[in-house]
């Protein structure tokens, strides 16, 4: 007699994620508009579900908890608090500062759920094509499959690695406490400076330190974890990207006097006004990349069909469910769009097919490194309406709103499906769990954002809430207000080089034999180290020096333990950040 298989969708799993989602949402709300950074909560979600329904069963002897209830219930829970992506830290707030127009709750509520639901049927598209046959890493989703793994395991093995999970959890939340509650751990800025001359030397300052270029140590480990898991070859590419953007062509540009200099600080970075020149060949590298593996990868499939190759995998959803809520979802956002901004049907429904397109980036970008550059998908969207609807602020802001739900939507989802995958998932129900989890954190977080910010005008970017990705929003929607004319001084001609190199290495890559390969940089990799700080790149590269140490030296230890360490760091931080921001927002 077969046995069961185990409980996985179950009433329990989808609720439990619910409740989660709902507690958790509001701390991304409030971190992401103190410091426009949110935190993956998969992690945090599986080990809050496993600790209530563990007591659950030994005080009222509730049924197990088990690993595949977990998995959709933290599907449920990161779904709803990565509903940030959906606009409601940027180009919401943006929106009203420059207009005044604010949204009431159950309008709120339609425009977010309509934005972000884009994004799950994207990803179910995805999932065969990226995981199945790029074999993209998702490594958020390997360390929420490791840590769950380890809670939900018995024996000596499985017991000695979750010790070393919890002694790097500990380590990882201590750090990010004192950093965040305490202020105590400073980043610390490399020494030395890099001469400048042109423009800006005759403005005042000769020289440009390497803390004002964003090179020092940072106290995180998050993304010291996150290195661990992508690996040597993506962190030797984020270092080289950061040496090229901030190395190179950052003092290239100050020179130039393309890019005013920051505060005459040695230990103050410059990232805001650096960013916004090299965010333009970052995301062009990143975006061209991307669609151009995409495109090999799949005709390549064609052609393995075409010659009778081996079956493919069953799709994720049902072909015709696919489908119908692909068509769905793209007539419910542009009608979202007609009805609450007066958008043109065409513009709105522009703006769905290219944030279709935009959301593969995310994904594979995302797959590769662990972060979603949905600030920078957001600058192209802007840049593409700032040509056919110049002028016209609202849509600038709002169509960029609906590629930035879809490309956070899908790269969520993604690593959750990633997470699945290790475990044995049924890819399906996690998409049912998706799709509550979306609505359920546009139901909180909307909530929450009107709550905590009644005013945007008059408390946003102000000491006590900086909202940094509003400003750059804001200021972005400003200035592309005239077009293709707002695009940086010497920005194009860097757009076409990134657009050939990205053409070139994937191209390279997909021809060089595999020995070969792996020695060449990663393309999106690359692209990302633009649009980020360098200490975030150089972190990334020393978890991965260490992965490849580990491996070299001790591989026997490194297979048991290493990614123990990792999904430790990443859920440390994680669970911490939650705790200092709901710490912060009772007090």
């Amino acid at each position: 007699m077969q046995p069961l298989p185990p409980p996985e969708l179950t009433v329990r799993a989808v609720v439990t994620g619910m409740a989660l989602g709902a507690l958790l949402t509001p701390c991304n709300i409030y971190s992401g508009l103190k410091i426009g950074w949110s935190f993956n909560m998969s992690i945090a979600a599986g080990l809050l579900a496993f600790g209530f329904w563990r007591i659950g069963a030994q005080a009222a002897g509730a049924a197990p908890w088990g690993l595949h209830e977990n998995n959709i219930s933290q599907t449920a829970a990161s779904s709803a608090a990565s509903i940030i992506s959906g606009g409601l830290v940027a180009p919401i707030p943006a929106l009203a500062m420059l207009t005044g127009q604010m949204l009431p709750w159950p309008m709120l509520v339609f425009w977010v759920f309509s934005v972000s639901i884009l994004g799950v049927f994207v990803a179910a598209g995805l999932r065969n094509q990226l995981l199945l046959r790029e074999r993209l890493r998702f490594p958020a989703g390997v360390a929420t499959a490791e840590t769950m793994q380890q809670i939900h395991a018995h024996g000596a093995e499985a017991t000695r690695r979750l010790r070393v999970l919890f002694a790097a959890l500990s380590a990882a939340a201590v750090l990010k406490l004192a950093d965040g509650l305490l202020g105590t751990i400073p980043r610390l800025a490399l020494p030395g400076m890099l001469p400048l001359g042109g423009a800006l030397r005759s403005a005042g300052p000769s020289g440009v330190s390497f803390g004002n270029l964003g090179f020092a140590l940072d106290p995180s480990l998050l993304m010291f974890g996150f290195g661990i898991i992508v690996g040597l070859r993506t962190g030797l590419s984020l270092l080289f990207g950061a040496v090229v953007a901030w190395g190179a062509l950052a003092p290239l540009v100050l020179a130039r006097g393309w890019v005013q200099p920051g505060p005459a600080d040695p230990a103050v970075s410059w990232f805001a006004t650096l960013v916004e020149w090299l965010l333009w060949p970052g995301a062009t590298l990143m975006v061209v990349s991307a669609l151009t593996a995409f495109a090999v990868s799949f005709v390549r499939y064609l052609r393995h069909r075409r010659r009778g190759g081996g079956p493919d995998a069953p799709p994720t959803l049902p072909r015709r469910a696919f489908a119908a809520g692909l068509a769905a979802t793209l007539v419910l956002a542009s009608v979202a769009q007609v009805t609450l901004f007066d958008i043109g049907p065409a513009e709105a429904v522009g703006a769905v097919l290219l944030s279709f397109v935009l959301a593969v980036v995310a994904a594979r970008v995302s797959g590769e490194t662990g972060i979603t550059p949905i600030g920078a998908i957001g600058k192209i969207t802007q840049l593409t309406f700032g040509v056919a609807a110049p002028a016209n602020v609202t849509a600038n802001l709002m169509t960029a709103n609906v590629s930035g739900g879809a490309a956070g939507q899908c790269a969520d989802l993604m690593h959750d499906l990633r997470t699945g995958q290790i475990i044995g998932a049924t890819p399906s129900f996690q998409i049912v769990a998706q799709v509550f989890g979306v609505l359920t954190g546009s139901l909180v977080g909307s909530l929450a954002y009107l709550l905590i910010i009644p005013d945007p005008r008059s408390m946003l970017i102000t000491p006590e809430w900086p909202a940094p990705a509003v400003a750059t929003w804001k200021a972005v929607a400003e200035v592309l207000a005239v077009g293709l004319a707002a695009i940086p001084e010497g920005a194009v001609a860097a757009m076409a080089v990134a657009a050939a190199l990205g053409i070139g290495l994937v191209l390279a890559e997909r021809a060089a034999p595999a020995r070969a390969a792996r020695y060449l940089p990663s393309a999106p990799a690359l692209g990302l180290a633009f649009v980020i700080p360098a200490w975030n790149s150089i972190s990334l590269f020393l978890g991965g020096l260490l992965s490849a140490l580990v491996w070299r030296y001790a591989p026997d230890w490194a297979e048991r333990r290493l990614t123990a360490v990792a999904a430790g760091l990443v859920a440390g931080e994680s669970l911490a950040g939650v705790a200092a921001a709901m710490v912060k927002m009772l007090g």
